[in-house]
C-alpha cells in the first residue's frame, strides 16, 4: 500500500509492548485487595442482588401487562371481524 502513515498497532504498542511484563505490580494496587475487601465485597453482592431482584419483578409485571393486553387486543379485532362479517349477510 505504500502509505507512510503508522499502523493502529504502532499507534498504540501493538502486540509487541513488552513493557508492563517485566514490571512488580506496587503496594498500592496489592493492598486495594487486602483484608477489608471481603466484607466490601458481600456488601455489594447484597445491593446488586437486591437490585437484580427487583429489576427480575418489574421485568415480570411489564410481561404480564404485554400478555394481557395482547390478549384484549386479539379478542377486540375477533369481534370486530365477526360484527362485520355477520352485518354483510
Amino acid at each position: 500500500m505504500g502509505s507512510k502513515a503508522p499502523t493502529w498497532a504502532d499507534q498504540w504498542g501493538g502486540i509487541d509492548d513488552d513493557d508492563d511484563d517485566d514490571k512488580p505490580m506496587n503496594s498500592s494496587k496489592k493492598g486495594r485487595l487486602g483484608g477489608g475487601s471481603s466484607k466490601k465485597m458481600e456488601e455489594v453482592k447484597t445491593a446488586a442482588s437486591a437490585g437484580f431482584d427487583k429489576a427480575k419483578a418489574a421485568a415480570v409485571v411489564g410481561a404480564q401487562k404485554v400478555k394481557s393486553g395482547t390478549s384484549v387486543g386479539i379478542k377486540w379485532v375477533k369481534n370486530q371481524y365477526h360484527k362485520k362479517c355477520s352485518s354483510s349477510k
